[in-house]
């Protein structure tokens, strides 16, 4: 190796970096990982710690099974060394588990939820479970609607309807985390709770959360009929969504515990009375956006 100790000048602290950085390249991988850089000596001295962890990192990444296993400072990262003109820059660098891992999650961009549990957007037609019969039909609709879609053929949304714990929610989801894999935008609305957040919007950004789920490509309105019925949520908010969804012929999937007859009475219903004709309007707009299917099997969240 070059006498580097004529290159520096001879006070305490260069010596001590001088000797540091010869106790490193005593480690002959350390000393081929550090010749990778066309960077002169004087200036690896420098850097002498920073190598070092930087060569940990590198060589925890050899040998690594899987982003669960990782070593790593930074949890599927790498801390990688660069030059830039006549120093060297450090950066956290994704390694080939991370990558892997961001191209199979880059769906959940597209995708937005609203009071909805995080694992929702980790369901998976893959995972459906297909032991209960009463599941052939929607999942044979769920792949006639992305062939449809995939030409453009506009195709109707479902209102999915069936008992308590039956998975409407976490199938209706798996579709549309399938869509936002397709690159389309798809938003996921637990109804009763946005009807709250929407209501207390008034003065902040009310326009914008309601344009957004009006306008979004697919929507799902996840467990409508729960929420606590007015004139205002009925006329002010689902039936302009409705319309302007029908109008523009965008996909809209409803899940619910009630049938629509059964949402139908619910929806007459107000603080101010009873008003069946306005209720009606809003099932017959459901039944032009939507097919209706029910689910009825075993619970499954128990």
């Amino acid at each position: 190796m070059k006498n580097i100790n004529n290159i520096l000048e001879k006070n305490s602290d260069e010596m001590e970096l001088v000797h540091s950085f010869q106790d490193a390249c005593s480690n002959k991988e350390f000393y081929k990982f550090i010749t990778t850089l066309p960077i002169e000596e004087k200036v690896l001295i420098k850097y002498t710690s920073s190598l070092e962890d930087a060569f940990i990192e590198h060589k925890n990444c050899k040998n690594c099974k899987g982003i669960g296993c990782c070593k790593n400072s930074v949890t599927g990262y790498c801390y990688t060394p660069e030059k830039e003109k006549n120093i060297i820059k450090f950066s956290y660098v994704a390694c080939k588990w991370k990558e892997k891992d961001l191209k199979e999650n880059a769906y959940k961009e597209n995708l937005e939820l609203f009071d909805m549990p995080k694992e929702i957007k980790e369901a998976s037609l893959k995972e459906v479970y297909t032991d209960d019969k009463s599941r052939v039909p929607i999942i044979r609709y769920f792949k006639e609607f992305i062939d449809k879609y995939n030409k453009k053929e506009e195709p109707k949304g479902l209102y999915l309807t069936g008992s308590f714990g039956s998975g409407k929610t976490y199938l209706v989801a798996a579709l549309l985390n399938e869509m936002a894999r397709k690159k389309v935008c798809c938003a996921l609305v637990y109804y009763p709770e946005f009807l709250r957040s929407l209501k207390s919007s008034f003065q902040t950004d009310y326009n914008e959360r309601f344009n957004f789920i009006k306008t979004s490509p697919i929507l799902l309105l996840d467990d409508i009929g729960a929420e606590n019925e007015s004139n205002w949520s009925r006329d002010e908010v689902l039936g302009p969504i409705l319309q302007y969804r029908m109008q523009n012929h965008l996909p809209t999937f409803f899940t619910s515990n009630l049938t629509l007859e059964e949402l139908e009475t619910a929806l007459s219903i107000t603080s101010s009375g009873v008003d069946k004709v306005k209720a009606r309007r809003i099932i017959e707009r459901i039944k032009q956006l939507t097919i209706p299917m029910e689910l009825i099997g075993k619970n499954r969240r128990s």
